[in-house]
């Protein structure tokens, strides 16, 4: 019988108490294990960081691929991983771009705790329970990859992205059953990747109906210490009304080793440049967000941050990957 490696990360899905906090890793294992139907088998395992998801940065998630590679070692070649809802889609993409198919691996969460408010029995309402029993089920049975799976759904993982912030039926994505051409670059995570990845600096910048202006206006101030990459979210299909000096400023970011990259703020398609409005970007020094998600996008800056050391390279790579 396979067995399955199952991580938990916290998140709701462990709290007790009223107002939720949650329960000491060493307490809610072996309560968690009890839960898992007697058909399975499943070895429970703390994760290296178990925080607030919200909380959650890249380092965490390294660790957790380093976990998996670690227990790939040993033999596992199916994972389940519980972790908290606010950044589930960053954790879903980042484990898709550095695990590739390397393995069979499900992310999932709850937006109820499993057990009740005194930590004794399984909470009467919660959507943990099968949330986790969807996740065990088909990892089994799902090809090699990487999959977040909620309320009845599995969806690819770099596709994913919380669409509710208190329904039971807060993700939406790419299914599993559909074909999608997903993205990896299989990663060894060392500890030097950890180290390095708490020094990426990714400031994202969402557009409003502004004049140039203010636009050029933030932008110089971003030149005083620009981060690696600024995510520039346009309108509809990435567009942004640009002029000569906006465009130098790009230049002048790129020139401080910072990459720009334009993005949009809808939430679904594909971003288009065919309108005489984005012409700019052919020539522009900035880059073109061809991820899956916002989330994936994230996933693909710390893949690109951790393989390339110079913005040049990152620039020249970029679609490659």
């Amino acid at each position: 019988m396979k067995t399955i490696a199952l991580i938990y990360m916290g998140g709701t899905f462990g709290c007790i108490g009223e107002p939720l906090m949650p329960m000491p890793e060493q307490d809610f294992l072996p309560l968690l294990a009890k839960t898992i139907p007697a058909h399975l088998n499943v070895e429970c395992f703390a994760a290296p960081s178990i925080i607030d998801s919200s909380a959650c940065t890249a380092q965490d998630w390294l660790r957790l691929v380093q976990q998996v590679q670690q227990l790939q070692l040993k033999g596992f070649q199916h994972f389940v991983i519980i972790h908290g809802t606010d950044t589930l889609s960053y954790a879903a993409a980042t484990l898709a771009r550095c695990l590739g198919q390397s393995c069979h691996a499900i992310i999932t969460g709850s937006q109820y705790p499993l057990l009740n408010v005194e930590g004794n029995d399984t909470r009467e309402f919660t959507d943990a329970r099968g949330n986790l029993y969807l996740a065990l089920e088909q990892v089994l049975t799902l090809p090699t990859g990487v999959y977040l799976a909620f309320h009845e759904h599995v969806f690819h993982a770099q596709t994913t992205l919380k669409a509710h912030t208190t329904e039971l039926d807060a993700f939406v994505g790419i299914a599993a059953d559909q074909d999608c051409e997903t993205n990896s670059d299989y990663l060894i995570v060392e500890n030097q990747n950890i180290e390095d990845s708490a020094q990426l600096s990714v400031l994202n910048l969402m557009l409003q109906p502004i004049a140039k202006q203010q636009l050029i206006a933030q932008l110089k101030n971003l030149l005083i210490s620009p981060p690696d990459f600024l995510v520039l979210q346009g309108f509809g299909t990435g567009n942004i009304a640009v002029n000569t000096e906006i465009l130098e400023l790009f230049t002048a970011l790129y020139d401080r080793k910072c990459v720009p990259i334009i993005s949009t703020q809808v939430t679904f398609g594909k971003l288009d440049q065919r309108y005489a409005v984005s012409s700019w970007i052919q020539s522009a020094k900035v880059l073109v967000n061809d991820c899956h998600s916002h989330a994936d996008l994230y996933a693909k800056i710390l893949q690109m941050y951790l393989k390339y050391p110079t913005h040049d390279q990152r620039f020249e790579h970029w679609h490659q990957h």
